[in-house]
Order: C-alpha cells, then structure tokens, then sequence
C-alpha cells in the first residue's frame, strides 16, 4: 500500500514536468513568432526607405537586395536593361573556368599583350611592355580586382564572342551580352552596347556564395577573388573597417555600378546596384550605393 503515494507522486512530478516542457515549447514559439514578426516589419521598413530612395534618384537604378540566410529579397527594375561596363567581367571570368572545366582551354594558356590592348582604365597592364605573356589565371585577377581593362580584353579576343556569349547561356543569363570590347566608344556610338540586368548579376553572385558555380572548388577561387577588390568606393565605403565583401564594380560614361555579397555576425546579404544617370558625374551614384550598402546593413545589425 505504501507503493500507492510513491507512485500517485511520480505521476504528478512526470505531469508536472510535461506540463512545463510544454510551457516553455509554447514560450519559445511564441517568443519565435514575435521576432519574426519584428524581423518582418523592420525588413518592410527598408523596403520603404529603399523605394523613396530609388524614386529620387536622377535616373534609372536595377536594385537588388537579398537576406542569404532567409531568402527575402527587395527589388526595383530587376530586369532593366543596363549597360554592364565592367560588371561583364564577373560572367567573362565565370565563363574562362567554365571553358577550362570543360578542357575547351588551360588556365596555363599564355596570352600576348599587344600595344592595341592597353586601352584607358588598363591600370595594371598599361605598364607592362608590349609583347609581355601572361597566362589566362594571371589576367583574371586585375580584370577583377583592379578592373584592368586590358586584361579583359585579352580575355576577350582570346576566348571569342560567341564563346563567351555562349558560356552567359550556359550559366544560367537571360539578359546579359557581350558586343564590344572594354572601352571601344567607336563601337558604342554605332549602337553595340553591353547590357546587363541586376537580376542576372545577382543570380552569378548567389551562386557562388551557395558554392554552386561548376563545384565548391571553383567558386571560392572566384569568391576569393572578388575578395581582393581594391576599389572599395561603393559597397564597402560606409561599412565597418574590417567588413568581409567579396563585389565588382562598373563604372562607364553615364552608369556606375557594384554587385557583391556582404558578410556580417547577424547575417550574410548580396547587394546588387546598378545606376544610370543623367548627370555626367557618377559621384552621387556612388553615394546611393553606399547609402543603400549601409542601410542595409543596419538592418541586419538591429536584428
């Protein structure tokens, strides 16, 4: 009989217990709810913000921002065309590892630099002497990070048109072209123009940072180098000192320009602006970019 209390006992302190555990699954949940929630308005906030700034802007923005972590995205004129300057060099780089992956070259290849190459904005290779090799891994790097345009062109003429062309097909862009070289204004008076949509550039950008592009080995080379931009007046003006951003600028007559992804302790996000404007300095588009670089990353932080 004494059993019986020990037992009526255990039955209470095993109700009790599950009664609590259920207590605080409740809690949580409902603590789970109230920060999404939260989380939903402040994101609805920027939405807002975003769009007045858009709206004010003299000209035409493709704005793209996306949280990696929960997949919501803002977007203006994702699907405008635009024209690319040196954002193209993203896909052109994407598409010579494409090419090697495929054996169709080696990145070992060797590539002459001819006196023809070293257009305006060759920063690195303009120094170099006519007639100096480089490898097809040599030239991807100040493409990226210094936006050498000798370099891209090189690139270029040593993988062709239609085979760059083809390999934007086989990655997966819809709008984005390549009929001129870097800096062929002769070209572009007569209507060949290289256009790009922020959708397409931040469909590359999303698909290296998911380790997607051809294989993970792959895409953190090129993460890596994206990495080591050196011009760092757009995205990461306004950040932190120390902020981890792997981006690519474009800046051209008219159209300034920045894509990258943006790495935080409360999340990671791609920011993706593309600017037309009217007035001939791109000064307040770079300002714009930064503004909507570091709003964002507010959010993130407030979180």
């Amino acid at each position: 009989m004494k059993l019986k209390p020990i037992l009526l006992a255990a039955v209470s302190i095993t109700l009790l217990t599950a009664s609590l555990s259920l207590y605080n699954t409740y809690a949580k949940t409902q603590e789970e709810r109230a920060a999404l929630s939260r989380r939903k308005e402040k994101w609805e906030r920027l939405k807002d913000i975003l769009g007045r700034k858009v709206r004010r802007f003299k000209g035409t923005v493709g704005l793209i921002i996306e949280d990696l972590q929960t997949k919501e995205r803002i977007s203006f004129n994702e699907d405008t065309l635009i024209p690319s300057a040196s954002l193209v060099k993203v896909p052109i780089m994407l598409s010579c590892f494409y090419a090697a992956q495929e054996g169709k070259i080696s990145l070992k290849d060797q590539i002459r630099l001819k006196r023809s190459d070293k257009v305006a904005g060759s920063k690195v290779l303009g120094d170099e002497p006519s007639g100096s090799v480089f490898t097809v891994e040599e030239l991807l790097h100040p493409m990226i990070t210094r936006s050498d345009n000798a370099a891209a062109n090189m690139l270029i003429e040593f993988m062709g048109f239609e085979r760059l062309e083809a390999y934007f097909k086989k990655m997966g862009l819809k709008d984005t072209n390549l009929n001129r070289k870097m800096m062929d204004f002769k070209e572009r008076a007569e209507g060949e123009e290289n256009y790009t949509t922020a959708r397409d550039m931040s469909y590359l950008l999303k698909k290296l940072y998911e380790k997607k592009f051809l294989n993970k080995d792959v895409s953190e080379k090129c993460l890596e180098i994206l990495g080591d931009q050196k011009i760092n007046d757009r995205i990461p003006k306004k950040l932190p000192p120390g902020t981890c951003v792997m981006h690519k600028t474009g800046l051209e007559r008219y159209v300034c320009h920045d894509a990258g992804i943006v790495y935080t302790d409360k999340g990671d996000f791609l920011v993706c602006v593309l600017a037309r404007h009217r007035g001939r300095y791109a000064r307040p588009s770079k300002k714009f970019i930064s503004d909507v670089t570091l709003l964002t990353y507010k959010y993130f932080q407030s979180l």
